[in-house]
């Protein structure tokens, strides 16, 4: 009898602990899908069906009439926006209330390499992002353009020697090559040539960094479902070792020292060299009501931490942004040509080598990857997390600190609300006489507000180049085995990738074409 009691009573907890946040949006009055015990509505991204931004789509199309839709992340409410003024708000208005992303789940003792740029909240966010919004001036990305373009021309070569065998080519899988290349040259200062060399240590590396399969979700499970017992789980275990080693070597082998190099860890040791940064707290406030000032030591953990970053951010996001651009460009022949005549009378002008000032004047290839990204962005979603009470008024809704926020900009992006005729490829949608100003917290692949991509111009510079690198040499068409409109990986998470990669047919540009 007493197993019995003691059975009903645990099994009474669990229920009550499950279902506790579980009238959060009918309280308020917010339309929502009804939550299941324990995942809430997450279930499927959970048991790996779905992404995180397909979840997001589903509400999002699902509930064509409302401004924002609840939905419960294992017990956690979570509000979805499907407002461009209310986006505008928690991006940049509002900032202060939704500074942080909420993606670091034990925020006291942080997983050493989630203490970067992109995971960081709070505090440790603003000092990194005070002290680094100088690593991607217009003087530092043209001091590393030699090092991509060496890279172009490995890309070149390369594809040139794929197609003589009258193969596809898996556009997905050359330009993460080639993105890997570029990382290794401007962030490490190393000759990775993952080009040519099968399974290159970087090329593992960057492959296992998004390699999401059951255990990491189990991991996530837990930490979502039981973040007290839990928090202390790292899901990064399987590559901090590799990263951490990577960083050491590049350190020892410079002494620890900044050098000429003029790559990322360059940059980072002279930012270590400066000493302590300082500032405005964004979390602690004195009576008075101003902030308490705060500080942060630049140590090789730090380093490893903002590297890794680097790493794992510039390898997906770039080789699916320029993979994808090309799959749209294969379906699109007109305007591939419009863009290889663009290409051939720039590189004219500067004796047909690629060059910083060249990229500059591509514009109707930046519009054409650009447009893209509008279709497929790489990241499908913005996340968000409440930082203190705050009203919605014109909702007249309230709702308290912890509640996370997610922003579906794929979806956003695709409402022909917002944009006319959206499944269209056209480029012309990013002629500055065309865009519609109305839209910039519409179409958001690199964030927007204070919290906005750092790296936008580094990816958008490597990106063009290799898109350069291709477009002048060759023509590309879709191949057998090509799917007009492939499926999401149903794993990803921050990045979406598609299924079974974009194979497509690189086919040699005859010298007429030229």
């Amino acid at each position: 009898m007493l197993a019995v009691i003691i059975t009903v009573t645990v099994l009474l907890v669990l229920y009550l602990y499950g279902t506790r946040n579980f009238k959060y949006w009918e309280r308020r009055q917010v339309k929502h899908e009804k939550p299941v015990l324990f995942f809430g509505n997450n279930t499927r991204n959970y048991f790996m069906q779905k992404s995180v931004s397909e979840m997001a789509e589903e509400l999002y199309w699902k509930y064509p009439s409302e401004k924002v839709v609840g939905f419960y992340r294992a017990s956690r409410p979570e509000l979805v926006i499907r407002d461009p003024e209310i986006t505008k708000r928690i991006l940049t208005t509002d900032f202060a209330n939704f500074y942080a992303r909420g993606l670091n789940k034990n925020t006291v003792e942080m997983e050493p390499l989630l203490r970067n740029l992109f995971f960081a909240d709070g505090d440790l966010w603003r000092l990194l992002r005070q002290r680094m919004t100088s690593a991607f001036t217009s003087s530092k990305l043209k001091a590393m353009f030699p090092l991509i373009v060496e890279r172009a021309e490995r890309l070149q070569m390369w594809a040139h020697n794929a197609t003589s065998e009258g193969q596809e080519i898996d556009a997905r899988e050359l330009m993460a090559r080639y993105t890997i290349d570029i990382i290794g040259a401007c962030g490490f200062g190393l000759d990775s040539d993952s080009l040519k060399e099968e399974n290159s240590t970087f090329q593992k590396l960057g492959n296992s960094i998004f390699k999401a399969g059951p255990k990491y979700f189990f991991i996530i499970i837990l930490k979502e479902l039981f973040p007290k017992i839990f928090n202390n789980l790292k899901v990064l275990t399987h590559v901090e070792k590799a990263i951490y080693r990577l960083v050491h070597d590049v350190l020892r082998q410079r002494n620890y020292e900044p050098s000429t190099r003029n790559d990322f860890i360059d940059i980072l040791l002279k930012y270590k060299k400066k000493g302590t940064i300082v500032g405005d707290s964004i979390e602690k406030i004195k009576p008075d009501g101003t902030p308490e000032i705060v500080s942060l030591e630049m140590n090789d953990d730090l380093i490893a931490a903002q590297v890794f970053v680097f790493f794992a951010a510039g390898f997906e996001t770039s080789s699916s942004a320029t993979s994808f651009t090309l799959h749209e460009l294969a379906h699109h022949i007109d305007i591939q040509n419009k863009i290889q005549q663009e290409i051939d009378s720039v590189l004219e002008k500067f004796d047909n080598k690629l060059c910083y000032d060249a990229i500059k004047e591509m514009r109707y290839l930046e519009w054409s990857f650009k447009e893209a990204m509008r279709i497929f962005p790489t990241g499908g979603y913005l996340m968000r997390k409440c930082s203190q009470k705050y009203t919605f008024e014109d909702l007249n809704l309230t709702i308290d600190k912890g509640v996370g926020i997610t922003i579906p900009i794929k979806s956003m992006q695709n409402d022909s609300k917002y944009f006319d005729n959206p499944s269209e490829f056209r480029p012309e949608r990013f002629d500055p006489n065309n865009f519609n100003d109305n839209n910039k917290y519409i179409y958001l692949p690199f964030g927007g507000g204070p919290r906005a991509c750092i790296g936008e111009r580094f990816a958008l510079m490597q990106s063009i180049a290799g898109l350069v690198a291709i477009l002048s040499r060759f023509s590309v068409r879709p191949a057998p085995s090509t799917v007009r409109h492939p499926e999401i990986e149903p794993t990803s998470a921050i990045v979406q990738t598609v299924k079974g990669g974009l194979p497509l047919l690189f086919l040699e540009r005859k010298p007429r074409e030229k």
